[in-house]
């Protein structure tokens, strides 16, 4: 078949134009835009270089394949890219549209870029099964290649619509899901196969609805209100991070923290009383480089990225306004996720601990509290970052190994006045080892005078300049001091070797 110019010119047309019209103003109806105007929106103008634009090309009402698939910049640094488009066959993958995306995610391995998924797809066509499903280089080989990836390059996420069916696994794989609220979901079943199969009755919002994934499931981890905004989160994502592991991130101009928070002032005297660790992070970093990922997932935990004269940093923080900060089996895994992603890609990383501990109790054992736990003390041991631990208020029990302590090789352990280090606070401490001769004293006042006493017994066992002489912890730091303590320490630490430990992997407790 030869083709004039006209005629090749006619053919690119209609590979780009997508589906049929009804289905462009279906989606325009639910705020969704047309997955070629998605990809112009993130990537730098004429940067955007298309591959497989004639995958089907053969086929009637199949134009791509439906799915778009590239290189780009996104502020100026290389990517690869793929975008489903929803109006054709509702973004669902058939044999090409398996391999484009194969061959998209092998190319950002080779190079070392940093890969993107704008998804929105109904998952497999039923029809095609044998071509796309089962074989070597069927959709299986996507995972395979995601996994590989995974810690090499960046790969990111921005949900649109839905995510169906073993399609689920893509946002799945990547470092962070950013999902549009009221149209992403993600499900292994669609409601009609839930009931067939199990009688419940659901909706695919209630089920897999971005609410539901940013909030309770903890797959998603950015709840955005466009998809203006889920591009914003790809674009600022990507700006912390290198382009792959063998490089730093990229640093930027110094900015002076912010002069709205009081670090001294925000902490109060006494632990029972609850700060926002959010606000501590925002008051220690450059002004407006806390990047919160998971806000809302949770919550007892802080992570996120941010910056320390220029430089990023990785945050982990116990926030107290939630659950006391104590550690939960979603707050365990949270931490593991993140620590990891941040030695994967060179981010220090900044523990900032006011723990009680993990959570005690039958609800929680059952939940597998002990393994979820470890799972969270092997990622701290295992990072090889520079890592520095910080301790606000307090570090109690297992919480300190969990916040990186003394015994788990950080290149500092930093206590505040305030910082109080324990195997658990002087109220339970006193309550266990005196219980029976607390409840056999009658006298109210002579019971107070006896448990006050042994609790200022115990606060002077656990003073923190005792930790400091016994050095446990390597300084006691002013609030208005940590910033700058932190910026030297940092950087003293940023060439530090690397190696943990002789042998291929670990065996996680998952």
């Amino acid at each position: 078949m030869t083709l004039d110019g006209e005629a090749l010119e006619q053919l690119r047309k209609r590979a780009r134009a997508g589906g049929a019209d009804k289905y462009h103003a279906a989606n325009a109806a639910k705020g969704k835009l047309f997955a070629r105007e998605r990809v112009a929106l993130l990537v730098d103008e004429g940067s955007f270089v298309e591959d497989g634009l004639y995958a089907n090309a053969l086929a009637e009402g199949l134009p791509a394949d439906g799915v778009v698939t590239g290189t780009a910049t996104i502020d100026g640094r290389q990517v690869c890219l793929m975008a489903n488009d929803s109006t054709v066959k509702a973004g669902s993958w058939g044999a090409r549209t398996v391999e484009k995306i194969i061959r998209i995610i092998e190319r950002a391995y080779a190079t070392g870029v940093p890969m993107v998924y704008l998804v929105d797809s109904a998952g497999a066509r039923i029809t095609d099964q044998v071509e796309l499903f089962p074989g070597r280089r069927g959709a299986g080989k996507i995972f395979w290649n995601q996994v590989r990836a995974s810690g090499s390059i960046p790969q990111v996420c921005a949900l649109f619509g839905p995510s169906a069916a073993g399609g689920a696994y893509i946002p799945a794989f990547c470092d962070v899901v950013a999902m549009v609220d009221g149209n992403a979901s993600m499900y292994l079943g669609s409601d009609r196969m839930v009931e067939m199969v199990t009688g419940e009755k659901t909706t695919l919002e209630a089920m897999g609805g971005a609410k539901v994934h940013c909030a309770e499931s903890g797959v998603g981890h950015f709840l955005c209100k466009t998809e203006a905004d889920a591009l914003d989160v790809v674009k600022r994502y990507l700006s912390y991070l290198p382009a792959n592991w063998t490089q730093q991130p990229p640093a930027v101009e110094p900015a002076p923290a912010s002069e709205k928070v009081d670090l001294a002032a925000l902490v109060p005297a006494s632990e029972r009383q609850a700060f926002d660790m959010r606000r501590y992070v925002k008051g220690l970093l450059d002004d407006g480089s806390f990047f919160e990922i998971q806000a809302l997932w949770a919550k007892e935990l802080t992570i996120g990225f941010g910056r320390l004269n220029g430089e990023v940093v990785g945050v982990v923080g116990n926030n107290s306004m939630f659950k006391g900060g104590v550690l939960f089996v979603d707050s365990a895994d949270k931490a593991t996720r993140f620590v990891q992603l941040c030695d994967a890609f060179n981010v220090p990383l900044l523990f900032l601990s006011d723990v009680p501990g993990f959570m005690v109790g039958s609800a929680v054992e059952k939940q597998g509290i002990i393994r979820h736990g470890a799972k969270m003390i092997t990622a701290i041991s295992e990072a090889t970052v520079p890592k520095i631990c910080v301790v606000v208020r307090k570090a109690y029990g297992a919480g300190l190994y969990a916040m990186a302590g003394p015994g788990f090789e950080p290149d500092a352990t930093i206590a505040l006045p305030t910082a109080k280090i324990a195997v658990m606070g002087a109220e339970a401490a006193v309550n266990a080892v005196y219980a029976n001769k607390i409840a056999a004293i009658s006298d109210e006042a002579e019971r107070a005078a006896f448990v006050a006493a042994k609790r200022e017994e115990y606060e002077r066992d656990i003073d923190i300049v005792r930790l400091a002489s016994e050095l446990v912890v390597d300084a006691i730091v002013e609030p208005h001091e940590l910033r700058a303590e932190l910026v030297r320490r940092f950087a003293a630490a940023r060439t530090k070797e690397r190696h943990f430990s002789r042998r291929r992997h670990g065996v996680t407790p998952v």
